[in-house]
Formats: C-alpha cells, sequence, structure tokens
C-alpha cells in the first residue's frame, strides 16, 4: 500500500481537563494516517499510531497537523524497525464441558 512507516507518536497535554481531552480526541480522529490511540496512565497522556508513505510525510503530519493542536505539551515519535507480533484474535477462555 506504500505505507512504508509504522510510527508511534507519544503526546502530552498541558492539561487534562475534560475540555481539552475531548477536543484533543476529536481532531485526532480526524486523521486517516492515525490508526490508533489511547488514553494512557503515566507521563504520556495519548499514544497514537500513524501509517505513512516515507518520513516527509511524517514531518508534515506532525508539523501541520499536530503542532498547531492547541494544549500540546510534547511530541516524540518513534519509528518501528520490524513487527515482532501483530494479532486481532483475542485470549479467550476455555469452555469447560
Amino acid at each position: 500500500l506504500g505505507l512504508g512507516l509504522n510510527v508511534f507518536i507519544n503526546i502530552s497535554l498541558k492539561t487534562q481537563s475534560k475540555e481539552a481531552l475531548a477536543d484533543f480526541e476529536r481532531r485526532i480522529a480526524e486523521h486517516d494516517v492515525v490508526m490508533e490511540g489511547s488514553v494512557m496512565t503515566g507521563d504520556s497522556a495519548y499514544p497514537i499510531r500513524v501509517a505513512l508513505a516515507v518520513s516527509a510525510a511524517l514531518e508534515r503530519f506532525i508539523v501541520e497537523q499536530l503542532s498547531p493542536i492547541p494544549g500540546l505539551e510534547k511530541i516524540r515519535s518513534s519509528f518501528a524497525l520490524k513487527q515482532v507480533r501483530y494479532k486481532t484474535a483475542l485470549p479467550l477462555p476455555q469452555s469447560s464441558p
């Protein structure tokens, strides 16, 4: 598909108010390149995973799409070098007879 970059971006927000969180979540959901996003505890409130074609596309996404979002404190990205495991099947409990 030409989307050779799988990038994990950790985003911290300056404030965690209900309105700020809702606004950020709405803005992130508008981008087709965002494949996953979660709310987490700890240092990074929002890790997202994006799929992009080239590193120039990552730069454009960060500079033109992420950075203008009000209330961002930090943006840190990491490239996936190799996918070790990916599955969609859940480990459902075995039924007993």
